[in-house]
């Protein structure tokens, strides 16, 4: 990107990632009929109803568990573009990454950072947190325990099983980027200091933000508006402008084009952002 673009990309994300600091997206709305998009803009999320989670009855038909999502995502959607989405390493049948070929550096996790993990592009958090079952210790283990969270949310709310387990919010990524990202939101870090060798993906632990390298932030935008249009994943207003913008400067390329009809071959629906760009 040349100079004066990237610095201005700074000034917009700086203004809007600290607006946002310490207040995460809107919580997802109240479970209840909704109605499909008739366009595939930002802008035509933004400037319609608030969307809606969707009804048992309208969820998408993404795999049972997450095992299997895992299973899918790795075997069929990637199974011949076995790169990692955050650094582009590639990764064998055995889920093994070769960090020496993409030049990736551990930060402090070298035995994570060997292996792929299946990445929520939109945490898991940011799906479940409002949830009761995620808030409240509403499910209970084999020992008599209570207890809440993403585990509880899995086993007895079919719409965020449904979600968690969607193949388009799914990608490969290095286990140790995965774990550093947890469930910060994406931005611009100023200074970009490069903790992962030649991989250009930074965390700042300090504000709960990371910042992806160019080539993917669009993609990253794009499924964000799938989560919040598909299952009421809320955006704040400063998440949507910096992801409107990523979306123009990274647009939809052949394998994301690829990827989208492959999970839509897996489970039946396919993501609008990405089918509808530049029609």
């Amino acid at each position: 990107m040349p100079l004066i673009i990237r610095l201005a990309t700074l000034v917009l994300a700086a203004t809007l990632t600290a607006a946002c600091d310490g207040e995460p997206p809107s919580p997802p709305t109240t479970p209840g009929a909704r109605s499909t998009p008739t366009t595939t803009t930002a802008a035509t999320v933004a400037s319609s109803d608030a969307p809606q989670a969707p009804t048992a009855g309208t969820l998408p038909d993404t795999p049972e568990s997450f095992a299997t999502a895992k299973r899918l995502l790795y075997e069929q959607v990637y199974a011949d573009h076995p790169l990692t989405f955050y650094c582009g390493c590639r990764f064998d049948a055995g889920r093994r990454v070769d960090l020496t070929a993409c030049g990736y550096v551990p930060r402090k996790n070298p035995r994570r950072a060997e292996r792929i993990e299946a990445e929520h592009i939109v945490p898991a958090y940011w799906i479940g947190y409002t949830r009761p079952c995620w808030r409240e210790p509403l499910c209970t283990d084999k020992g008599g325990k209570k207890f809440k969270g993403r585990s509880c949310c899995e086993a007895i709310d079919p719409s965020f099983e449904t979600a968690h387990n969607d193949l388009h919010n799914l990608v490969p990524a290095v286990g140790e980027a995965n774990g550093d990202r947890s469930n910060y939101r994406f931005g611009l870090i100023e200074g970009e200091p490069r903790e992962y060798g030649a991989c250009d993906f930074e965390v700042d632990e300090a504000h709960d933000r990371a910042e992806p390298t160019e080539s993917i932030r669009g993609d990253i935008a794009r499924v964000s508006f799938y989560m919040e249009a598909t299952y009421g994943v809320r955006l704040s207003e400063a998440q949507r402008k910096l992801f409107e913008a990523w979306d123009r400067q990274d647009p939809v390329d052949a394998w994301e084009r690829e990827r989208n009809a492959r999970i839509k071959a897996i489970q039946g629906n396919g993501n609008p952002f990405v089918e509808g760009a530049g029609e």
